[in-house]
């Protein structure tokens, strides 16, 4: 493994502010050995796993090599395997690869949509990050899901219920984080709906209304509604034209600008990824191949998949 030693003044990098010190992004299947901040990260994910299958003595071992990220002794499959990063306040971390690297897989396990096969999931915002959130109940997860995280889809029939109206889709998640004053629900929802740019005279229609942009913006509005301090963002411009991409990617910028929000941004798109994320993880076939500031990893690819994905922005 190649890595750079940084001085004092390179390790200075802020959380939500790129600096440009002189950093190679590492090309390994290990965890890349980069300097970060002092300061704990608000989110911290320690060899997480996850496959569907009953699993083999041959393919539990980390270092086993498997077709793709299909063991080829026992065929189960390893959608994440041994996935190690963190997210530091304020900081957006882009993840980024083909269909199938396991990106949506992990979202889930962090969003508690699946249940991870091992690792460790630590959140500052809930303890200080000391336990293992994977292993609480199941009513602390709830808590956590509701609390802390907010999660925006990539398919909006996910992370909304179509038929019932947008305020109403902002109150329940209102509800879910323990709020019972229709009043300031009603205010709240008014205010976030305002702020994503859906009309006032529109806050009463159902998400099935309104345009694949608008409705990923109610999600957005939903996903804030509980002022988390970390936003889970799945691929949100997957499939919307290019003018309603840009309007939703600036409302992400304005985000951080303004409410000092750690963001995860899953996307296949280095083209999102460069003007959204400071970090960036690279996946293939379940794997973190290449882990970096964005900056290094685009100017810089140091892993052949990396390289390829680079030099199609070409």
């Amino acid at each position: 493994m190649t890595a750079t030693v940084l001085t004092k003044e390179d390790q200075k990098i802020s959380a939500g502010h790129r600096e440009t010190p002189t950093m190679h992004a590492c090309q390994s299947d290990a965890r890349p050995e980069i300097s970060l901040p002092a300061e704990k990260p608000s989110l911290l994910v320690e060899h997480l796993s996850k496959h569907f299958g009953s699993c083999c003595s041959y393919c539990n071992d980390p270092k086993a090599e498997l077709e793709r990220n299909i063991c080829p002794q026992c065929g189960s499959v390893h959608a994440v395997r041994d996935v190690s990063f963190e997210v530091y306040p304020g900081e957006i971390v882009g993840v980024v690869g083909e269909s199938g690297s396991g990106k949506s897989t992990m979202m889930q396990c962090l969003y508690f949509d699946q249940d991870a096969s091992a690792g460790q999931i630590k959140v500052k915002p809930y303890d200080g990050g000391e336990q293992n959130i994977l292993e609480l109940s199941s009513q602390e997860k709830r808590r956590i899901r509701n609390t802390v995280f907010g999660m925006v889809y990539q398919n909006p029939y996910l992370g909304l219920r179509m038929n019932y109206s947008s305020l109403s889709n902002i109150a329940e998640q209102l509800i879910a984080s323990g709020d019972r004053n229709v009043l300031n629900m009603c205010d709240r929802g008014k205010n976030l709906l305002k702020r994503v740019n859906i009309p006032d005279r529109r806050s009463i229609e159902p998400p099935k209304n309104f345009s694949g942009g608008m409705q990923q913006r109610v999600q957005i509005a939903k996903a804030l509604s509980n002022n988390p301090p970390i936003l889970l963002l799945d691929e949100v411009t997957t499939g919307l034209d290019l003018s309603v991409q840009a309007n939703v990617l600036d409302l992400i910028l304005q985000i951080r600008r303004d409410l000092k929000v750690s963001m995860l941004v899953v996307s296949h798109d280095l083209a999102v990824v460069r003007m959204l994320a400071d970090r960036t993880v690279v996946m293939l076939d379940g794997r973190i191949i290449e882990h970096g500031l964005t900056d290094q990893i685009l100017e810089d690819p140091q892993h052949a998949y990396t390289q390829q994905l680079v030099y199609s922005l070409l």
